[in-house]
């Protein structure tokens, strides 16, 4: 009776360990993927506040620190976008932050 309980309690332990480390697997795996998901935002992002901050030095308008801070800092690819639209046509940086639209 001992043995078969001891075999028991073997399989039962071996099948925890297959189940645990099948979950960490699953779990680094999806880790990785959030990661390069994450990653592709924030290189996104950056890439878009260094659009805008060309298009603005390229059209000779200044880009106060603040200003500078505010587009290196924004993660909103939404926001991004609007405001390298709005860098084409403004005349001033200060434009770039304003609600509406003329």
């Amino acid at each position: 009776m001992m043995r078969n309980r001891s075999d028991l309690a073997d399989k039962l332990v071996d099948y925890f360990f297959h189940w645990k480390n099948e979950g960490r697997a699953e779990g680094r795996k999806e880790g990785r993927a959030e990661g390069r998901k994450e990653g592709r935002a924030e290189g996104e992002a950056e890439g878009e506040a260094k659009a805008i901050l060309l298009i603005l030095e390229t059209r000779g308008l200044r880009i106060s620190d603040d200003a500078r801070e505010r587009i290196q800092t924004c993660q909103d690819t939404g926001q991004l976008e609007t405001w390298i639209r709005k860098a084409a046509v403004i005349t001033s940086t200060d434009e770039l932050f304003t609600e509406c639209d003329q």
